[in-house]
């Protein structure tokens, strides 16, 4: 990637993963076929994913509205008679041989952590007189560094791999949580379990209302093609910073706030209309604290404004009052969460100003990618004023695509 900021030039707008599924499904068996010698039994996937609404709730018990998209990470795979767990990378020259009767979480590091993460966090339903050897070759095309998810893509596509090859006979939602054990536990990141819920459990059409508490989810409605509209991605390119500390500090903050609220977690500080949430936070004495769960008690009420819209009509017939909502959520997180960066606030700024619904970061912020509720005859038009902007601030050009909502993970060969 060039680093240098780029002038200002008409943007490209991917309508969908390139190549397509099937293909790609393809291209996945013959990299495994030319590294290890033969045929995988099989090619399995799972998606990226955008969060529409719900950032920085999750570990707050919050609701969540997440979406897979057609970016996805493919995991050719054979079953073996060994017991060594084999992995390689089409994106990197990282290998894996290790025994796999043996993971340990120090014994792992880097991206294969995320694979061998889930074989490990499913090493209970593994019969002792199995063996547990296999190959695995990643083919990732969920774009990196942008906070549409590539490690959950990645665990959920191995997940998939690993419960057909040993025939685990493990439910979605046992794949979920071994997913996110593989992230907290082995791979040592932290993570809520929205991404790997939306990763697995997203249909084709569909949004997904995520209950953070249980992880109950249900199917939302949310076909923008058959409506004229659409939801711009923008990859602002900009690099993490922090991001680690920072979310930890975020967290902290929130647990400090449901602590002097006298509750579980903010999900059970619910306030009946904007006099009595401001009556309530004063009994929060530090500001900056008061301030995140301003944002997280707002933010959980936002997605539930959006859900019982989404219930009530169309999204065309309440677009309106769903990008208010978009961007009343990116102005809490910029100005109450204090977690996006000037690529952010520049990408959302200039998508409003160019006509866009609402706009709003996605993901955990301190970088990544913001999502717009466009009229799809005008993306490009919003794309490129985004662009024109970039180009302005002298930042690295963005990257652009449209989000449908797509299908959670499978099998594609």
């Amino acid at each position: 990637m060039n680093s240098a900021a780029s002038p200002a030039s008409p943007a490209t707008v991917e309508l969908s993963a390139a190549p397509g599924r099937s293909e790609a499904a393809e291209r996945a068996a013959q990299l495994f076929e030319e590294s290890f010698g033969y045929e995988p039994d099989g090619v399995w996937s799972a998606p990226g994913r955008v969060n529409i609404i719900g950032e920085h709730v999750d570990y707050q018990d919050g609701f969540c509205l997440p979406m897979a998209i057609s970016h996805r990470c493919f995991a050719a795979a054979a079953r073996t008679p060994t017991d060594r767990l084999r992995v390689r990378s089409a994106q990197d020259e990282t290998v894996l041989d290790i025994d796999a009767r043996t993971l340990t979480p120090e014994a792992v590091t880097g991206w294969p952590a995320y694979v061998a993460g889930v074989l490990w966090a499913l090493r209970s339903r593994i019969s002792g007189a199995s063996t547990r050897g296999m190959d695995i070759m990643i083919d990732g095309q969920v774009p990196l560094g942008a906070g549409l998810s590539s490690s959950a893509a990645l665990e959920c596509a191995s997940a998939e791999a690993i419960e057909a090859l040993l025939t685990l006979s493990t439910e979605p939602l046992d794949r979920v949580r071994a997913a996110i054990t593989a992230e907290t536990d082995f791979a040592g990141a932290s993570t809520g379990g929205l991404d790997q819920s939306a990763s697995v459990l997203s249909r084709e059409g569909h949004a997904l209302f995520l209950d953070c508490r249980d992880f109950s989810t249900r199917p939302v409605p949310w076909d923008l093609a058959s409506q004229g509209l659409a939801l711009l991605i923008t990859d602002t390119r900009a690099e993490h910073s922090h991001v680690d500390g920072e979310y930890t500090a975020r967290r902290a903050d929130s647990e400090r706030a449901a602590e002097a609220l006298g509750v579980p977690t903010l999900r059970d500080a619910e306030a009946a209309d904007p006099a009595a949430l401001q009556t309530l936070l004063s009994r929060i004495g530090d500001e900056v604290v008061r301030r995140r769960a301003h944002h997280v008690i707002t933010e959980i009420q936002r997605v539930k404004d959006f859900d019982a819209l989404l219930a009530a009509g169309s999204v065309r017939e309440h677009v309106a009052e769903l990008g208010a909502l978009l961007n009343a959520s990116h102005d809490s997180l910029r100005e109450d969460y204090e977690v996006t960066v000037p690529h952010l606030d520049v990408a959302v700024d200039a998508a409003r100003a160019a006509g866009a619904h609402g706009a709003r970061m996605t993901g955990g912020g301190f970088g990544g990618s913001t999502i717009a509720l466009v009229e799809a005859d005008q993306a490009e038009q919003v794309a490129s004023a985004i662009s024109t902007a970039f180009a302005e601030q002298g930042f690295e050009a963005p990257v652009f695509f449209l989000a449908l909502p797509s299908e959670g993970a499978g099998q594609d060969r």
